[in-house]
């Protein structure tokens, strides 16, 4: 199993920047950037309500459940 994170996609929806979601939501643009590209391992929930609050979208926008093809066969 695996979480995806579609924030890239939420932020063209919005036509918003990185950087300037980074700064409305209060973390470095680095660690946003990590989250944006799937490189984190986890997320403070503080961190994904003020990016949802600024983004006006729900978690479930930003992030997706995918199941592995191994889990499948198993």
């Amino acid at each position: 199993m695996m979480i995806i994170i579609r924030l890239d996609r939420m932020l063209a929806d919005r036509k918003m920047r990185l950087n300037e979601l980074a700064e409305r939501v209060g973390i470095s643009q680095v660690n946003l950037s990590y989250l944006k590209t799937g490189k984190v391992k986890a997320i403070r929930f503080s961190t994904l309500n003020e990016i949802c609050r600024v983004l006006k979208c729900q978690p479930g926008d930003i992030l997706e459940y995918s199941e592995d093809k191994l889990e499948d066969e198993a």
